[in-house]
């Protein structure tokens, strides 16, 4: 930034921006949990309560980058639908290219896996009912997109697809954590091998949880 003291919109809007991008930059390094306003204030170059001027809180600004990350992805898993899932096959076939195709394209990202697993436990704390408001009219025009590419791909889901979105949503965040295993239950796994089973690896459980979902909303609308 090239000045001290934002003074018109613009400024301000930069300054924005700035935060909310120095903030990403960390997340490339380290994982929400460890992210704080201290050392976010520290790399941007502002006093913790300048930035506090922008952001309620750290939270807030996670929660920012949340909604940015949904819809940075939501535009691209819809070019990489229309090529990974044909539209002449079974509806079966479908169904499980879609989940593969969702799956393996969260699990790629893992920022954004990262913050989807903190929203309800630690980025919709700390928070405004104003912020949290903002977030979830955002979070709800998404799903519904989502939802629609349910619909254009696998149609035989018909009205059980929202659902089939909000809760591929909270099942991407429980299976990141658990993705995730602390030391002492990666040297559990190693200890006895029959807990294998519970070691799970993201991408391949989500494609799974995902065509179980829809398989079961298939067959409930059916």
């Amino acid at each position: 930034m090239t000045f001290q003291r934002a003074r018109s919109a613009e400024q301000r809007e930069e300054r924005r921006r700035t935060i909310l991008d120095t903030a990403l930059a960390m997340l490339d390094e380290m994982p929400v949990a460890e992210v704080s306003l201290n050392e976010l204030s520290r790399r941007v170059g502002l006093a913790k309560s300048n930035v506090l001027r922008y952001f309620e809180s750290r939270e807030a600004v996670l929660l920012e980058l949340l909604d940015r990350a949904l819809r940075g992805w939501l535009a691209e898993v819809a070019g990489e639908l229309a090529t990974g899932v044909e539209p002449g096959l079974p509806a079966k076939e479908r169904a499980e290219k879609f989940a593969a195709v969702v799956a393996h394209s969260l699990a790629a990202r893992t920022v954004l896996c990262d913050l989807i697993g903190a929203q309800a436990g630690v980025l919709e704390h700390n928070v405004s009912v104003d912020a949290v408001v903002g977030f979830k009219r955002s979070a709800l025009a998404g799903l519904e997109s989502m939802a629609e590419l349910v619909r254009r791909h696998v149609p035989e889901v018909g009205a059980e697809a929202t659902s089939v979105c909000l809760l591929a949503m909270i099942l991407t965040g429980g299976l990141w954590t658990h993705c995730r295993p602390s030391p002492s239950a990666l040297a559990a796994y190693a200890v006895d091998p029959a807990l294998a089973a519970l070691h799970l690896d993201l991408a391949p459980a989500l494609e799974q949880g995902l065509g179980l979902l829809i398989a079961g909303a298939m067959a409930r609308n059916a």
